[in-house]
């Protein structure tokens, strides 16, 4: 296992900050250069531009808002580390949102913080994720997910949802499960991310469930009663 990236003033953490509020933006840049291991490298209002000027700087960690006017700091992570795989994504928001919670932890996301954090608190964040490693709690992760059953969902049901599906159908599911892109999947299985997209908006029909997160729950809880 190779060892955690060590980070100094000459090789300092490249960061990018999306957030659509000036200010904030400009606090977060404040409060990170301030530091001699830490720079901040570009930083973006939308998601649009996020898209756009993030790869152009690769940086090592991204503090993304969860909430942005052109879309969520959510689907900017999972684009963003479909090109730049090694991107630790630290999510930011106002309010402590369990959708939210979900949905970056299946786009891949290595942390979650609301905005009222400490500062020095959002800076050791930085460093942690920096280094590989996740400030996601597992057991608020399994508890959310288990959230998402319905109470009267039979454990029984899972492998009766599953048997529906096609062999490639549940493959998929699979790296769903795991937390893959479209364009991850494609690569593993040899698909297209067209033919990825049809088999998961076919799957998420047969399983009675509208969102990926849902599905990526299901495929999990089946891989814990194996």
């Amino acid at each position: 296992m190779s060892e955690a990236p060590a980070f100094s003033a000459e090789a300092p953490v490249r960061v990018f900050l999306l957030d659509d509020h000036e200010v904030v933006r400009r606090g977060l840049r404040d409060l990170l250069d301030a530091e001699p291991d830490i720079e901040v490298v570009g930083e973006a209002g939308t998601a649009q531009q996020a898209l756009a000027r993030g790869p152009a700087v690769r940086p090592r960690v991204a503090v993304l808002d969860v909430r942005l006017p052109d879309g969520d700091g959510v689907t900017v992570c999972r684009e963003l580390r479909s090109c730049m795989p090694e991107l630790a994504c630290l999510m930011l928001t106002s309010f402590d949102d369990e959708d939210a919670l979900l949905d970056a932890i299946m786009a891949g996301a290595a942390g979650y913080v609301l905005k009222q954090i400490k500062g020095s608190d959002l800076v050791s964040a930085v460093r942690t994720v920096a280094t590989g490693q996740s400030m996601l709690d597992p057991a608020t992760t399994a508890r959310l997910m288990h959230s998402l059953r319905s109470p009267e969902e039979a454990p029984a049901s899972e492998d009766e949802r599953l048997a529906v599906l096609s062999p490639r159908e549940r493959a998929v599911l699979e790296l769903i499960g795991r937390g893959m892109t479209n364009r991850e999947i494609g690569k593993e299985l040899y698909l297209s991310e067209k033919t990825v997209k049809n088999h998961i908006s076919r799957l998420l029909s047969k399983l009675g469930v509208e969102r990926r997160v849902q599905a990526a729950v299901i495929a999990a809880q089946h891989e814990h009663q194996q």
